[in-house]
Parts: structure tokens; sequence; C-alpha cells
């Protein structure tokens, strides 16, 4: 069976790959030790902004076209079958990054000082800690503006709303969502930027 048939095997795949790359070209489990938070951070970060890419270059206007098609299908089946799971990895995605990006500043700067480091700016920690206030703010986003108002707009939470509310719904979280798109560019230049001499 080709594993690259399910997303499972697909991912196995990856992270056999990886190891064979850890241990065949770099210093094996000493050296996979050091880099795993920030592997695992990395890893996050890229699901969370490519969905946060996604959502904004891709399924907005595609929502926003499939509404202005009146004799087209209407956004019906991305609004049921593709928002939910795509915000779920969206918003699990953001907290798996933060944290490990946390724990990455806890490693980097010899435990909770190097947090407080980064994010106070001191002892050299002053561009990766601009990176994790703009990846914070993204985080606070996306769990306090984007999802508690795409849970009404794609009618998730239960209840009713008035055409207002999702109207006002659908522009909060817009908005959040395109300031995100904006802080991730210089957020992910702090990101690179700390470890190539920015």
């Amino acid at each position: 069976m080709n594993p690259l048939m399910t997303i499972k095997g697909t991912l196995a795949v990856g992270f056999i790959l990886a190891l064979a790359v850890a241990f065949g070209m770099g210093t094996g489990v000493d050296g996979l030790k050091a880099a795993a938070m920030v592997w695992f951070h990395v890893l996050a970060g890229v699901v969370w902004i490519g969905l946060l890419y996604y959502f904004n270059f891709v399924q907005v206007p595609g929502v926003g076209a499939a509404l202005a098609d009146t004799d087209g299908p209407g956004p019906a089946a991305i609004n049921k079958y593709v928002a939910p799971t795509a915000l779920l990895w969206f918003r699990m995605s953001a907290a798996v990054t933060w944290l490990t990006g946390l724990s990455a500043l806890a490693k980097l700067g010899g435990g909770m000082q190097g947090v407080i480091d980064a994010f106070t700016f001191q002892n050299g920690m002053g561009i990766i800690g601009l990176g994790a206030w703009l990846g914070t703010i993204m985080l606070f986003n996306v769990w306090v503006l984007i999802w508690p108002n795409q849970k009404k707009i794609l009618g998730l939470d239960g209840q009713e709303h008035s055409a207002d509310v999702i109207a006002s719904a659908k522009k909060v979280a817009l908005m959040a969502s395109r300031t995100n798109t904006a802080l991730s560019i210089p957020m992910l230049l702090c990101m690179v930027g700390f470890a190539h001499a920015l």
C-alpha cells in the first residue's frame, strides 16, 4: 500500500525522512534534541501561516465569487465542509506555534529569562522578541476575534444570529485576519532575521 494515499501515511513518510536527515547528515540524537522545539515551532508555523494565506488569498475571494454568481452552486460546500476543518487546524496550529515558540525562547535564553529577555527586547533578543510580540498579537486575533466570529458566521455556535450580527462578525473576522496577514510579513522577517544576522 502506498503511504502517500493517506494524510497519516504522508506525514509518517515526512517524519521518517526528517529523522533520516537528522541521523544521516546531522549530529544524531543530540542535534535532534537541540533542534526539536524549533523544528516543531517552524512546522506548526508553516501550517498556521499557510492556512492564514489560504483563507485570505483563496477562500474569502472564492466565497465572495460564489455569492456573486447567482447561477452557481454557492458557497455552502466551502462553508459546511472545508471551513470548519480548516479553522480547527488554523487555531490549533496557532496555539502550537506560540507554545513551541515560548519553549524555544526559554531554551535559547536559559529558561524563563530567555522569554523575559525576548518580550522586553533585552540581551540581544530584540529582533526575536519583536517577532514573539507579533506572533502573540496574531494568536490573540485568532482566538479572541477570528474564531468566535467565524462560529457565528458559519453557525457553529448553535445559535441563530440576525443578518446584522453576521455582517458585523464577518467584518471583525476579516479585519483580524487581514491584520494577521499584514503582521505575518514582519513577523517572519524577525524569525528568520534572528538566526541570520538581521
